[in-house]
Order: structure tokens, then C-alpha cells, then sequence
């Protein structure tokens, strides 16, 4: 069985057939799917989510790119509902410095306020980054956010930074992107990092992995980064399955 730790089935690529795509990944063994809502309208999809299917989690946050719109009233909404039992952590959050819709000292703000929010309601925090690995980190430090730790999403650093997020209590997730041919340190990552410290996902619709890149991605092929992840360890699929299923329960706090 395997967990989708991060998948945007509330975004508007699935409006005709989502149920159709969570069905495929349901029987193609994604056991579990944590939805992730990143401003008011896909946060609102992500709880309905969580209403109609029993195994449908949500992360709620918001956005790095769209900090700029973020309020105070949002972010008191936020920390409402993370009280909802089907709300996991909170996020995606941090910093996206490849975007210039948002300058970035009002991403760091609403960064460090999201921070402070997921130590306030105890949930992790999930981490978005592009092309800001060292104030993320810093901000992180600063923050003492492993308090709570949370999980580098899509993660895409090199080792050293990986050791450096795993000592302040984060979980390494890795994406489409490792199956790439020239992936070198997504595949570095996935051969160096201890298995325990390992997640997958799929950021579906985006970043599908090989053979399907540049298509829409779903949760169904998760199993694709988990392949490649067992190949790169050199170990049985299914210690993959079984090791980052583990991590995700322990990291989200959800009891079987």
C-alpha cells in the first residue's frame, strides 16, 4: 500500500473526473491521499474532499507565490480549521523566489506566520521550496521550527541540505522528478537518505514521472517514484511501500 503525501486533487485539471483518478489510485494500491490547500478556494475543495472519502486527508496553508493576498483574517481561518480531525498539518508553505508576484519579504512574513501557527496548533509543516534553499533553511533555524518538523515537499536540494532539514526534524518527500533520465540530485538523494526519513508523492496534476512527463499527473503513479526509489536503494518495492506508508502515518499522526 502507498500514501500520496502530496497531491492538489482540488485543482481545476480534475474538475470532469476526479472520482475516476482517486478510483485508479485506490486500485492501484494508494491506500491514503493528503490534499493540499494553498488559499481560500482550493482549501474549501480539500475539506469537501475530506468529507466525501474516508481516507482523504488535508493540509491547509498558503501559498509562498500568492503571500501578497494573504491576511490576517486568512490566516485565523487557517488555524480554525486546524482543529477539523481530517486537517494534518498545515501548508504548503515557504518560499518561492522563481515567481515575482509576491516580493520576498512578505513571503519570509507569511512564512515565519505559518511557522508559528503549525507550532501553535502542533501540526507539521509542510515546505515548499523554489530556488530559496538557504533563507529557507535560515528562516527554518530561526523559527526553531523543528519544534513541530514537518516535511520538504517535492524536495529538490542536494544531500547536504537534506541532512541538514532531516536534523531539524523534517521528512524528506520525493516526487516525479526522481524518475527523470537527468535527475542526478533527486536520484542522489533518493540513494544517500535513510528510508526512515523517506516520503513519496505526486504533486498531481503537476510533475508526472517517466514515462508520462509533460502529461497530467495523478496519485495512481506514485508507485512510479516508489519503483524508481526501490531501484536506486536496490531493494524489494515493497520495503519502499511499506517503509514510507510507515512515515507518513507517523509524520501526519493518523492511526490506522
Amino acid at each position: 500500500m502507498y500514501i500520496d503525501t502530496h497531491v492538489h486533487l482540488n485543482a481545476d485539471q480534475y474538475d470532469e473526473d476526479v472520482d475516476e483518478v482517486i478510483t485508479r489510485a485506490l486500485d492501484a494500491g494508494v491506500s491514503k491521499m493528503v490534499v493540499i490547500g494553498f488559499d481560500r478556494k482550493t482549501i474549501n475543495r480539500a475539506m469537501e474532499l475530506t468529507e466525501r472519502y474516508p481516507f482523504i486527508y488535508a493540509v491547509v496553508g498558503w501559498h509562498p507565490v500568492d503571500a501578497i493576498d494573504c491576511t490576517e483574517e486568512d490566516l485565523k481561518w487557517i488555524e480554525s480549521l486546524a482543529g477539523h480531525s481530517k486537517v494534518i498539518g498545515i501548508g504548503e508553505t515557504g518560499l518561492d523566489y522563481h515567481w515575482d508576484k509576491s516580493p520576498k519579504d512578505v513571503q519570509q512574513e507569511v512564512f515565519r506566520k505559518q511557522i508559528q501557527l503549525a507550532k501553535k496548533v502542533d501540526l507539521p509543516i509542510i515546505i515548499h521550496n523554489r530556488d530559496a534553499t538557504a533563507d529557507v533553511v535560515r528562516i527554518l533555524k530561526e523559527e526553531k521550527a523543528e519544534t513541530t518538523g514537518g516535511i520538504m515537499h517535492c524536495f529538490a536540494g542536494s544531500v547536504e541540505t537534506a541532512k541538514e532539514c532531516i536534523a531539524m526534524n523534517f521528512m524528506i518527500s520525493l516526487g516525479g522528478p526522481v524518475t527523470f533520465k537527468n535527475a542526478k540530485t533527486p536520484k542522489e538523494v533518493a540513494t544517500e537518505i535513510p528510508l526512515d526519513k523517506l516520503l513519496i508523492e505526486t504533486d498531481a496534476p503537476y510533475l508526472a514521472p517517466h514515462p508520462y512527463r509533460g502529461k497530467r499527473n495523478e496519485p495512481v503513479y506514485v508507485k512510479l517514484v516508489a519503483e524508481e526509489i526501490a531501484r536506486l536503494k536496490g531493494l524489494p518495492i515493497e520495503a519502499i511501500a511499506k517503509a514510507t506508508t510507515e512515515n507518513a502515518l507517523k509524520i501526519f499522526n493518523i492511526n490506522e
